[in-house]
């Protein structure tokens, strides 16, 4: 299977290295416009970074790693040249399958994915979704792929906005709430490298507990929160300041401004 991965920034080398652990290996190419990315990425990865046209040709798989604004050019100069059958996969925030559709040849699956940056350690968490004219199977094949970088999720295109807000920025509420506990702990007098530590492990541990436990984030919250103690003081004064209801309106601007940038 020959997979061509349009884009070689930090998405588009997690990608092409979780494809390259799959068994049986894929032959996977890369394009990348900028020559010294294109040498990091070709001494790296040991794969072939070509042009356009020859990453194209032959390829079964094709992968839009660019940005949303650069992808209707991309799409123009695309054009005929994916090959009949082939599936297409991208990641291209805000742009919907059907925009991808009218731009390739008929019979061309295309599959909307929204992936996380902890992909980049095979954490990740991918929302797909299939085009009108995806057919099951390459479906399945999008999804065995986005696996080889963390959990897939298939749900409906409409509700990739919801995925965005959720998973795709996920990752950044997580590092905001390990900022604001570190500050917390210098300003309670723990050193700066300490206090580092032990929120970094604390959220760790706690992130492991809750994917692996089996119980409910609730229920684990309950287990820790004793009736009058520490931590039963501390989720007081988040419900005082409306902490849950804070998510909400933070998930639900997320979502609202994904919609934006697709034109919903």
């Amino acid at each position: 299977m020959r997979i061509a991965v349009l884009g070689g920034g930090v998405m588009g080398e997690t990608l092409a290295v979780g494809f390259l652990r799959l068994d049986p290996r894929p032959d996977v190419v890369i394009v990348e416009k900028q020559p010294e990315r294109a040498d990091v990425l070709a001494s790296t990865l040991g794969v072939p970074v070509l042009d356009l046209d020859d990453a194209l040709a032959g390829a079964d798989v094709v992968v839009l790693v660019v940005k949303p604004q650069d992808t209707p050019a991309l799409l123009a100069r695309m054009g005929d040249a994916v090959e009949a059958g082939a599936v297409v996969i991208s990641i291209a925030a805000g742009i919907r399958t059907a925009t991808i559709e009218a731009s390739v040849p008929a019979g061309v699956s295309v599959v909307r994915a929204m992936p996380n940056t902890p992909a980049r350690i095979g954490q990740g968490v991918t929302g797909i979704s299939a085009g009108s004219q995806c057919t099951p199977e390459a479906l399945a094949l999008a999804q065995l792929l986005l696996e080889s970088v963390g959990l897939v999720v298939t749900v409906p295109e409409d509700l990739q906005d919801a995925v965005t807000a959720v998973s795709g920025s996920g990752p950044a509420y997580l590092f905001y709430l390990a900022e604001a506990m570190t500050a917390a702990g210098v300003e309670l007098g723990l050193d700066l490298e300490v206090a580092r530590q032990m929120v970094n492990r604390t959220l760790l541990g706690a992130s492991m507990l809750l994917d692996t436990s089996g119980e409910s984030a609730a229920e684990l919250r309950r287990r820790v929160t004793s009736p009058g103690g520490t931590t039963a003081s501390a989720i007081a004064t988040l419900g005082d300041r409306a902490v849950d209801e804070s998510v909400v309106a933070a998930l639900t601007a997320a979502r609202d401004r994904s919609r934006e940038l697709s034109g919903a």
